[in-house]
């Protein structure tokens, strides 16, 4: 199928433009990228740097990908902005590349990126995150799959975000957030278990439950972090998603795991019903 490449919009020379791929009004593709096919670009978006757009993505107005990174140690060196396939991206997000020869920004697929969102240098994103507008994201942040990220939210530098968790919007995030969890506040604390995050994607009835458990354990400020694995194998039933958090916490850190939450009047745990 033949591109549809507007007659304003700027192909430089040595780009790679896959077929079915639509370029709108005003739109500059530099010469080191690659368009998947059947990827859409909207008006006025540029696409800069070594920059590989997968298969199947929506670029709106704006947008600006694989610009150079705003990070005082970046010195021209050769580095990428890797993005999978069907992701959305939206208005005026800007999504930069990374620091380091041969270093890359990357994100997964099916990722929904709203407007203003901004995506710094060396960031690691899985697939299916939806990310609400003017969050922004410092250098080096991971995270993992089905990850909700409410508007407006920030995300410190090298931080690490787990699976499945929601973070509430307005939020500061200074260090990693163990998955599954619902957080929100300056700096967040876990209110306890993304109920709702878990039942839109089918989580069975009995992780639930251990999950909620093992969260307990975790918040209870009984325990060491380094203690909390070989106790959660020991109270609680290791289902998939048990396994995974306990994972999560075991990996080396560079800014800690959270493990605060807010206590009732009576010294319990508020959290939500599983």
């Amino acid at each position: 199928m033949i591109s549809k490449i507007h007659p304003t919009a700027v192909i430089e020379e040595g780009a790679v433009i896959g077929e079915d791929v639509e370029v709108g009004p005003y739109s500059l593709i530099g010469k080191n990228v690659k368009i998947g096919r059947g990827t859409k670009i909207h008006s006025h978006v540029l696409l800069t740097g070594w920059t590989t757009i997968g298969e199947d993505n929506e670029i709106y107005k704006g947008a600006v990908i694989g610009e150079v990174p705003q990070d005082f140690t970046y010195k021209g060196e050769e580095s990428y902005v890797i993005l999978g396939d069907r992701n959305i991206i939206r208005e005026y997000v800007t999504i930069h590349r990374a620091t380091g020869e041969y270093k890359k920004t990357s994100i997964g697929n099916d990722n929904l990126i709203m407007n203003n969102a901004h995506i710094a240098h060396n960031g690691c994103l899985g697939n299916q995150i939806t990310m609400a507008g003017y969050v922004g994201l410092a250098g080096h942040v991971t995270i993992e799959d089905q990850v909700t990220l409410g508007g407006y939210c920030g995300i410190h530098q090298f931080a690490r975000i787990g699976r499945m968790a929601m973070i509430g919007g307005y939020s500061k995030v200074i260090q990693d957030i163990p998955p599954f969890v619902l957080v929100e506040g300056l700096p967040v604390r876990i209110l306890g278990l993304n109920v709702p995050g878990l039942r839109r994607r089918n989580v069975p009835s009995e992780s639930r439950n251990a999950l909620k458990s093992a969260i307990y354990l975790l918040t209870s400020r009984k325990y060491k972090l380094k203690d909390l694995p070989d106790i959660i194998r020991s109270k609680v039933n290791v289902t998939a998603e048990v396994e995974h958090l306990i994972r999560f916490i075991s990996s080396p850190s560079k800014k800690g795991i959270l493990m605060q939450s807010p206590r009732t009047r009576n010294g319990g745990q508020m959290s939500q019903d599983g």
